[in-house]
């Protein structure tokens, strides 16, 4: 297959491009950066350019079998709230046109678990825990918006392609390993409690994306990509109780299970994150 990844210089476009290539895939790198002179290979070819340059994203597809759109503005605050949301509103949009255009029909996108309003809200509300895909949002911060409105997009471009089939994948706090995570968050208490204390490797990232462009469904599906534990020590009941006393429990949060349900990218992708 011949794919073609967005954010390819990211750290989970990375971890794409070298899965893909390890498993014998050709792929066409889309970024504003330029990769590391590590990332050469005979079958990784690369396209410098913005997301909102339409004309540019559309002629790099070309001739690729699917999509794997990863490239955003990460989180809110490190720039103006405009360019935050319309950046990634812009990006998302060009990528799903630019695929519709040249006949792709097999994409993912990433999404984000603050979709719904998590990490960056004020103070996040949430209806139960463990969180499903059926959770309404509730989401404030430009960088939420922008994710939900990838999958809204997502629900339309589908709508109008009756054979593109699209997964929106909710990432949360993508690391190198979980001890890594662990600690980084560990220096943030405020913002790892508003995100539940999950996280996700980059090489569970990778696997699920590629999966997504194989997998046997029909139209658009959201599927929550995180570990099954969290980054922390504590119990996670103990947990719910301490910070979120009135969020009622509704599934399985016994020992250290995350608070994120991911039981539909198994069923969807056969997708589960390595312990």
């Amino acid at each position: 297959m011949k794919i073609a990844v967005t954010g390819s210089s990211g750290r989970i476009g990375r971890a794409i491009v070298q899965m893909a290539l390890a498993q014998g895939d050709q792929v066409v790198g889309l970024d504003r950066l330029r990769p590391p002179p590590e990332d050469r290979h005979p079958n990784y070819s690369f396209h410098q350019l913005e997301m909102t340059e339409y004309h540019a994203v559309e002629n790099a597809m070309r001739g690729c079998d699917g999509l794997i759109h990863m490239a955003a503005i990460p989180a809110p605050n490190y720039h103006p709230d405009p360019w935050v949301h319309n950046g990634n509103v812009a990006g998302s949009y060009n990528a799903l046109r630019a695929a519709a255009e040249v006949g792709l029909q097999r994409i993912c996108q990433a999404s984000s678990i603050n979709a719904t309003g998590a990490a960056y809200s004020r103070w996040p509300r949430f209806d139960y825990f463990p969180l499903d895909e059926q959770h309404p949002t509730y989401n404030e911060d430009p960088y939420s918006l922008s994710k939900w409105i990838c999958e809204l997009q997502a629900d339309s471009f589908v709508r109008l392609h009756a054979d593109m089939r699209i997964t929106s994948l909710r990432f949360h706090g993508a690391v190198a390993t979980r001890y890594a995570g662990g600690q980084a968050e560990r220096e943030r208490e405020s913002l790892a409690t508003k995100a539940l204390w999950g996280y996700v490797t980059y090489a569970a990232c990778a696997r699920a994306s590629l999966l997504s462009l194989t997998a046997d469904f029909s139209g658009h599906e959201v599927l929550y990509i995180v570990a099954p534990d969290t980054m922390m020590e504590a119990p996670s009941l103990e947990l719910a109780q301490q910070h979120f006393p009135d969020v009622p429990v509704t599934g399985d949060l016994s020992g250290r299970t995350g608070f994120f349900n991911c039981a539909k990218a198994e069923r969807v992708l056969g997708w589960k994150h390595d312990r």
